[in-house]
């Protein structure tokens, strides 16, 4: 009978085989069952302890799942922290709020919920006619932005929740989904369309003629299926930079400005799934999603084949050339989302798990 490497030594073996071919071999985080569906890094500063611990830098990685059940992670391990258990229908979005003391949740059950993010306990439900697919915190964690198939915008204020929510409808001549949508500041919330439209919604002005203040639109031939991926990124330079997955291009846009930087084609498709995020430097970015002209969950289209692109891509934010690509997944990229620090990036997929992965490896 041959002889057998012992498990810790064939590891070693893969692992080095992985290094010599340029391959990475990801931190694996189990435990949804569904696909993922958007992932949020948050850095917070925690402080001292009651046993004389000292202050330190700590970062979650919240995600959201069909499965019903979003889930909170150690953002550098993968390691996990809890679940907020509780929704009947499918989560689209989970994030926490700036401090991470609270969680916000939005659902296919027709419902938003803010949840402890210490003990996973429901503080409060709010509500909608439909799915709610988006939701975001404003800077001061006093308001919560809502979106989905209703093509309404709202904003509650979360420390008064019997006060009607205001409203902000998309269009009064159509009916525009909402995928996505942003705080800029404490006045300003970003809200991505399924028309390929972001919309700046002054929430703050009493004149409803003067609430809409910009629109930017992405080429109707690159977003066909609507706005896939919305990201702010602040960069050291104190630009901010929006970063808009959509058809088959990855766009940036400076949010000062209001101007297209760079939009790059890519080999995915986000016309169901997918996203895009900036690296913290502006150097590069991450992108991820369907097959050209096909998907797991919709079969081919467009002449493409039956099939969906397992694989993760870096490009180069000046060029869009490709840099790097990656396959671990067994299910299309659905979302990814760089850590803060710059040092690694995650992606979840419709495999039901979370790959965390090394900038420079």
């Amino acid at each position: 009978m041959a002889a057998v490497a012992p498990a810790s030594d064939a590891a070693s073996a893969s692992v080095a085989a992985a290094a010599a071919s340029g391959r990475q071999i990801p931190i694996v985080c189990p435990g949804h069952t569904r696909p993922v569906a958007e992932l949020q890094f948050r850095t917070v500063e925690e402080p001292p302890g009651d046993d004389g611990s000292p202050a330190r830098t700590r970062t979650f990685l919240a995600s959201a799942c069909h499965d019903k059940m979003p889930m909170l992670r150690d953002g550098a391990t993968g390691d996990w922290i809890g679940t907020f258990a509780g929704h009947k229908g499918a989560v689209w979005s989970c994030r926490l709020d700036p401090a991470s003391y609270l969680a916000a949740t939005a659902s296919g059950d027709f419902t938003v919920r803010v949840w402890d993010a210490i003990t996973g306990k429901v503080l409060r439900s709010f509500s909608h006619g439909h799915v709610v697919k988006a939701l975001d915190w404003s800077p001061d964690s006093r308001r919560l932005a809502t979106g989905g198939h209703e093509g309404i915008l709202r904003v509650y204020d979360v420390s008064k929740p019997e006060l009607e929510p205001r409203t902000f409808v998309q269009s009064p001549k159509q009916k525009i989904s909402i995928s996505k949508c942003n705080w800029l500041d404490n006045s300003t919330v970003l809200a991505a369309g399924e028309d390929g439209a972001i919309r700046f919604w002054n929430v703050d002005e009493p004149d409803p003629s003067k609430q809409l203040v910009h629109t930017l639109t992405v080429d109707s031939d690159n977003a066909s299926s609507g706005i896939r991926d919305l990201e702010l990124c602040a960069l050291s330079t104190g630009q901010t930079i929006l970063t808009v997955a959509a058809g088959q291009r990855v766009s940036f846009f400076d949010v000062a400005t209001r101007r297209l930087l760079k939009s790059h084609p890519v080999p995915v498709h986000f016309g169901e799934e997918g996203g895009a995020s900036l690296h913290p430097s502006g150097k590069k970015f991450v992108a991820g999603g369907g097959r050209r002209g096909g998907s797991m969950a919709l079969g081919a289209v467009g002449g493409g084949e039956l099939g969906s692109d397992l694989k993760v891509y870096v490009f180069d934010f000046e060029t869009g050339k490709e840099l790097e690509r990656h396959k671990g997944h067994h299910g299309p990229i659905r979302c990814v989302r760089y850590h803060p620090d710059g040092k690694s990036y995650a992606t979840g997929s419709e495999d039901g798990t979370i790959r965390l992965w090394k900038t420079d490896p």
